[in-house]
């Protein structure tokens, strides 16, 4: 499941963080991957030990956990700090797929099943850098505006093209989420969104009911909590 999920962050938030990282000190974004990964990764990273990715970071999540999409397409159990990345000077990333299993700060690892990237940076201010998603139905490009974020299967083949002008920064974090397999966390986003708008136009409440305890159920026999 390919999500656009608008306004995590409102255009106030976005500046500050977007001025915090203006003074950062980065570091080569390939420190953080294994040598196939370094061979196609050309960018800067936000040092893992740095006090401003952990402040950043806790914002990031605190604003994904209050947006209803994001948690009704992704039912996070748990999730990685983010992180944070620039873009500049030709900088790209190649074809690859996230790590399966990465390890947790507080010990413990974490199955990647949803990437997700927050856009800090607009498609103006900046020339390429599209995120290019691979999947059944062929490529997507991908460029939001800042603010806006987009979630993903993490076994998805994926690229960022080369940023010819300008900066494009995000963040970027992957989450385990309680239903492991995509197809049954999108069957369960279609029906808690049709529950919604079946709520909102005044449908039947008997209905409604029945409607709610199937999406409850399918979500107790899925879930791995």
């Amino acid at each position: 499941m390919l999500l656009h999920i608008p306004n995590v962050l409102d255009s106030a938030q976005v500046l500050r963080m977007r001025g915090a990282l203006e003074n950062a000190e980065w570091a080569d974004g390939r420190e953080t991957v294994g040598p196939q990964g370094a061979r196609v990764k050309r960018n800067e990273q936000l040092p893992e030990a740095s006090p401003l990715r952990a402040t950043l970071g806790r914002e990031v999540l605190d604003a994904l956990a209050r947006h209803p999409l994001f948690h009704a397409a992704v039912l996070p159990q748990r999730m990685l700090p983010p992180r944070f990345n620039r873009y500049t000077g030709g900088g790209q990333y190649g074809f690859h797929v996230d790590g399966a299993v990465m390890a947790l700060s507080e010990g413990g690892q974490l199955r990647t099943d949803v990437s997700c990237t927050l856009f800090l940076s607009d498609p103006q201010d900046y020339d390429g850098g599209e995120l290019v998603i691979n999947d059944l139905y062929g490529e997507h490009e991908v460029k939001l505006p800042a603010g806006d974020a987009i979630v993903y299967p993490s076994s998805s083949l994926h690229r960022v093209c080369p940023v010819t002008r300008g900066a494009r920064i995000a963040a970027f974090l992957w989450a385990q989420s309680l239903v492991r397999d995509d197809g049954q966390r999108q069957l369960l986003l279609e029906l808690d969104g049709a529950i919604q708008r079946l709520s909102r136009s005044g449908a039947d409440a008997d209905a409604l009911l029945q409607l709610t305890g199937v999406y409850h159920n399918l979500l107790r026999r899925w879930s791995e909590a």
